[in-house]
């Protein structure tokens, strides 16, 4: 088996065909009907059903298919890491995390990121903790920037920063004129938070569950730009960490206050296979430690 029986057979299972195959490999038709059959015999298999109408995957050929994409993959990034000399200048990134961290955190650091390393390919991907999880574990996105805790043996989990959550409304609301806001406040008052089950969400629910309060929570979604956009007309109250609501605090378009004696943060930390990490990887976590302290985690003033 050698790299183009595989290029072969990914294409005619692409394709459909091997006529298709062949044009977009630019050989004959012979030649790729050849090396796939030379690849079934080598492995004892059938690969591919054929009929007068093209080709379809066996399980055996959608086994192959998938590894063909991790190959792919790997031997992509090993020449990218041979043709690196002391400097990284080429190679290809891919980044998961929450809405908030994309919003708000990757964009200046891959700015710097990009200005350092302009021939390293980015690409970000957006979800849950969950679907970031899945997606480093299956080698689709190198790290996560995500919310903590996150417990798992097969994982690289490095505490990064530390962000105070904050209660926020609108200027004109109640509680805008007060510095701190107490847990049975906010009670009074229609919650919008961060979906169930988020790491973040967990974190309110058990500070309402230890102050003995029952928070009425009136909407719940994933996208702080969406929680922002509602109390700043006044449908309800959040918590959030500062960072997201900084710019609009200082614009004047958000009121925020402290929680009164308590002080809840909201901890993120990048997420890795234990396995030696790539150059582009640790080049990334190197940028981000130097510019961290240009992120703002808590208010001032307040």
């Amino acid at each position: 088996m050698d790299l183009r029986q595989l290029e072969m057979f990914r294409a005619v299972a692409e394709q459909g065909t091997f006529t298709r195959a062949a044009d977009r490999l630019h050989v004959s038709q012979s030649a790729v009907s050849r090396q796939v059959q030379l690849l079934e015999d080598e492995l004892g298999g059938v690969l591919l059903r054929r009929s007068a109408r093209g080709v379809t995957l066996t399980e055996a050929g959608e086994l192959l298919l998938r590894m063909t994409h991790r190959v792919e993959k790997d031997v992509e990034e090993a020449l990218a890491e041979i043709s690196q000399t002391h400097a990284l200048k080429r190679g290809r990134l891919h980044l998961g995390g929450g809405m908030t961290v994309c919003l708000y955190i990757l964009p200046r650091l891959l700015k710097r990121f990009r200005r350092l390393y302009s021939g390293v390919d980015l690409q970000v991907t957006t979800g849950s903790s969950e679907k970031i999880l899945e997606l480093v574990r299956a080698q689709e996105v190198d790290l996560g920037l995500l919310t903590l805790p996150i417990v798992a043996k097969d994982l690289e989990v490095v505490p990064v920063m530390k962000e105070e959550m904050v209660v926020v409304t609108a200027p004109g609301h109640p509680l805008s004129r007060e510095r701190t806001v107490d847990a049975k406040s906010l009670g009074r008052f229609p919650l919008i938070l961060y979906e169930a089950g988020s790491n973040t969400r967990k974190v309110l629910d058990q500070f309402f569950l230890e102050e003995g309060v029952s928070a009425e929570v009136a909407m719940e979604t994933e996208n702080v730009e969406i929680i922002k956009a509602m109390v700043a007309i006044n449908l309800g109250v959040t918590i959030v960490p500062f960072t997201p609501v900084a710019k609009d605090v200082r614009a004047g378009r958000l009121a925020v206050a402290r929680l009164r004696g308590r002080r809840l943060l909201r901890e993120t930390g990048w997420v890795f296979l234990k396995a030696e990490p790539r150059r582009a990887v640790t080049e990334l976590l190197r940028t981000f430690d130097e510019m961290k302290s240009q992120f703002r985690t808590a208010p001032a003033g307040v």
